[in-house]
């Protein structure tokens, strides 16, 4: 079997490479402004001004809506994806401790309004998800050790 000679010109070949390639650009670019367009729907902007609501009648500090919008989407994101796993139970766990690092951490008594804004969070996004939550944080020793 014989391999036949190539008659095409290398430069033509050339042109026909960075054409692919500026066709893909353009996708790509198409492709990144229509997946934010997506992610921030109305049903997005619905449940962050819920959310926004929810935290004011708590008396906590609010976020833009649009910061809201950019991290929990339209499903509550990270928060919702399983906060019932050890995992994210673990990473709670860190955050709830004396700010101390290495063998110094120590677990503390926090606020019970600590834990406030992602109940709210998981309320609003994932409710299925709040049951099991709840009965999480209510396992925790909090008290009101916070001033205003």
């Amino acid at each position: 079997m014989t391999t036949p000679a190539e008659t095409q010109p290398a430069r033509e070949r050339s042109w026909i490479y960075i054409t692919a390639c500026v066709i893909l650009g353009v996708l790509l670019i198409v492709g990144l402004l229509t997946f934010r367009s997506q992610k921030q729907s109305n049903e997005a902007n619905q449940k962050a001004d819920q959310l926004i609501a929810a935290l004011a009648a708590a008396g906590a500090r609010t976020p833009d809506r649009d910061q809201i919008v950019r991290v929990l989407g339209n499903d509550g994101g990270a928060t919702c994806e399983n906060p019932n796993n050890a995992l994210g139970r673990a990473v709670l766990f860190t955050q709830l401790t004396n700010g101390a690092a290495g063998p110094g951490a120590r677990p503390v008594i926090v606020d019970s309004r600590a834990l406030k804004g992602q109940l709210l969070i998981i309320q609003i996004y994932c409710p299925d998800e709040l049951k099991e939550f709840q009965e999480f944080v209510d396992d925790l020793k909090t008290d009101d050790v916070a001033s205003d």
